[in-house]
């Protein structure tokens, strides 16, 4: 099939399953030349796929190895990342972006319910589909925190999406996931995420530690402040969790605006 994304470790395809004729992503790893970590690294993401199972998380469909590749099978989200909507239709309004907010938070709370940090949440990791659901993906770099045989502070993911505790190799928590999902919506808001202006990453990490909290895009409402306000709490343990956070007025207001506008639409 067509490549329709490229990651850390391989390239993802979009296929058919010939049995079923079900369109599937096939995400194609060359094992030839990693590291025995990293096979194990793979493995463990495979293995967690295998576990997950909600409407907003990228379901497993299977996986097949020969020597030197790696085949995992997965849904396909018809409309790709929120990444390539931002490039495609440019910055997103607020209104759109609390939708898919409470969506994500959806799909992070029962992550986090099974233990898992996601650890590398960005728009070009939230997939789409045509019905305007999301779906998290890439589960390269997660943190099972059942799996204690990992290091805590033995975590990975983008600098200018990491939260201040991760920098500092204090160790991501259900929080750190949190601190992603503000810089996310900035990202979605406003193209970039905080800092996307500075090109150096270790500049980036140090105004994350340093800074009382990124900067705020302008013109955001005094909801929104508040979100990413408690989004962006530099202790972990003040920060809200996903299921509380689903509770905010920046979202509850925007999700009953938009069951007046869809009531509406449907009268019409």
């Amino acid at each position: 099939g067509n490549c329709i994304g490229r990651g850390q470790f391989g390239t993802v395809y979009r296929a058919l399953n010939m049995s079923t004729g079900q369109m599937v992503a096939v995400k194609r790893i060359r094992l030839e030349g990693l590291k025995e970590d990293e096979v194990t690294q793979l493995m463990e993401e495979v293995d967690l796929m295998k576990s997950l199972s909600h409407p907003s998380i990228v379901k497993y469909e299977g996986m097949a190895r020969d020597n030197d590749t790696l085949n995992i099978v997965l849904e396909y989200a018809e409309s790709g990342s929120l990444g390539q909507t931002l490039r495609a239709f440019g910055n997103l309004n607020e209104r759109l972006v609390a939708g898919y907010v409470v969506k994500i938070l959806e799909g992070l709370h029962y992550l986090h319910k099974c233990q898992v940090v996601h650890c590398d949440l960005k728009a070009a990791n939230i997939l789409t589909t045509k019905t305007g659901n999301v779906k998290l993906s890439d589960f390269g770099v997660s943190l099972n925190l059942k799996a204690v045989q990992r290091e805590m502070n033995n975590v990975a993911g983008t600098p200018n999406w990491m939260a201040p505790e991760v920098i500092e190799l204090k160790g991501a928590s259900t929080k750190s996931d949190i601190w992603s999902l503000g810089c996310t919506v900035i990202e979605l808001l406003t193209g970039r995420p905080p800092y996307g202006d500075i090109t150096n990453s270790m500049t980036v990490m140090f105004r994350i530690v340093e800074d009382d909290m990124p900067p705020l895009p302008e013109n955001c409402s005094v909801a929104l402040q508040d979100f990413l306000q408690q989004c962006f709490n530099k202790d972990p343990k003040l920060r809200p969790d996903a299921e509380t956070l689903c509770e905010h007025p920046w979202l509850t207001s925007s999700w009953d605006a938009l069951k007046v506008y869809a009531c509406c639409f449907l009268a019409w």
